[in-house]
């Protein structure tokens, strides 16, 4: 695949996403716990939603998460010791989310924690997993500021993705460069932060005209009146930060109405519920940010995922079970050697170029992944292609 460079100065990368923010934790330092010990096996907790409005998201990290430790057992686990699976559904709901956590670090005792897939989650289980030095590592969870909370660190707080301003700034600039957009329509959903936090890194970033800025809320369904106050204007592309199930019905009820020009998104449209929602003929000149692509080959590891992934469950891994195979193989590296939880939220902490699926990836010093991003373009419902974006 074509590889394009981006010039932004950004390290780490950010969702969907991406994913729906509705609220974040306080900043807190749990030095003082002692953290979980590393029993016969390794306990790793799910938090992922697996039920609910985003359950899309879930299902597909879990199936890329148990690939991953299907893996690692087979090969003799870690230590010598085998990793042992908690699975539980937050069922897209971030006080649940924030329950879960709580009872995998606590009543389980696992060691490490995969999901949630949502920021807004991620925020509400963050006080539960630093209060008992458990680690947690979000394959999606793209707001700003979960890692880093008024100036200070989360010690416990990872992800294997990239940040939403990442995504807001590679929007801008690929509007820009690559589509010639010199003016743009931006509608973006106002209820999440993670859709706000990348809506306005694209007003920040992007040099061209706004024409008409428009929000709509999440549960929306009907987008007419903002479309036909969009479709007088003169513009070249669409903007939408926000999830798949309203930017699929906008995208369709857009072209129904003649509107043809380029719709750009997050991490949020990376799902086939996104082409299920706006109809596959309508998914057409559709551009948006991804982790991870079947069609640029990072590596060998990534070619042989996405076997492994067709072989068990028929179908190719989406963005989601991707960065989830990749969290799980984050964990298992910060597993070696370590005692108790604390020890893996540490060695998460200094880890360098970890080769995932995803990309190569190492550990900045606020806990975000420096790695690349993926621009997706979407015609007919299909994956037309993809392009691999670096930051310089």
């Amino acid at each position: 695949m074509k590889r394009n460079k981006i010039a932004l100065a950004i390290v780490s990368m950010a969702s969907a996403a991406l994913l729906a923010a509705c609220g974040s934790a306080p900043a807190s330092n749990s030095s003082a716990a002692t953290g979980n010990e590393i029993g016969k096996t390794i306990k790793i907790g799910y938090n992922l939603e697996l039920s609910g409005a985003v359950a899309a998201y879930g299902q597909a990290e879990k199936n890329g998460a148990d690939l991953a430790v299907e893996e690692i057992n087979a090969a003799g686990g870690i230590d010598g010791k085998k990793i042992e699976v908690i699975s539980k559904d937050n069922k897209s709901d971030n006080a649940e989310a924030a329950t879960v956590n709580t009872n995998l670090a606590t009543e389980e005792k696992v060691v490490a924690i995969i999901g949630p897939a949502t920021s807004g989650a991620v925020a509400a289980g963050t006080p539960g997993a630093t209060q008992s030095a458990v680690p947690l590592i979000t394959p999606s969870g793209t707001q700003d500021d979960l890692t880093v909370k008024d100036g200070k660190v989360e010690e416990f707080i990872f992800r294997s993705t990239f940040q939403d301003s990442f995504q807001g700034k590679v929007l801008a600039s690929y509007a820009t460069n690559n589509l010639s957009a010199k003016k743009v329509v931006l509608y973006s959903d106002n209820s999440s932060d993670y859709a706000k936090g990348i809506a306005k890194a694209f007003k920040d970033a992007y040099k061209g005209e706004i024409v008409v800025e428009e929000t709509y809320q999440s549960g929306d369904k009907d987008f007419q009146a903002a479309l036909t106050k969009v479709k007088g204007k003169e513009f070249d592309a669409i903007i939408i930060p926000g999830y798949y199930t309203e930017a699929g019905l906008i995208t369709k009820q857009a072209r129904e109405m003649g509107i043809d020009k380029p719709i750009l998104g997050p991490d949020g449209f990376a799902d086939a519920k996104f082409i299920e929602g706006a109809g596959e003929k309508n998914a057409s000149n559709v551009y948006y940010v991804s982790g991870y692509s079947t069609k640029v080959a990072l590596s060998e590891k990534a070619t042989a995922f996405v076997a492994a992934y067709k072989e068990k469950y028929g179908e190719e891994p989406n963005m989601f079970a991707a960065l989830a195979y990749d969290a799980v193989y984050m964990a298992a590296e910060a597993a070696k050697d370590a005692k108790t939880s604390k020890d893996i939220a540490a060695n998460l902490a200094d880890l360098k170029d970890f080769e995932g699926v995803t990309g190569p990836i190492s550990i900045d010093k606020d806990h975000n992944p420096v790695k690349s991003a993926i621009m997706v373009k979407l015609d007919n419902g299909q994956e037309a292609s993809a392009e691999a974006v670096t930051a310089e």
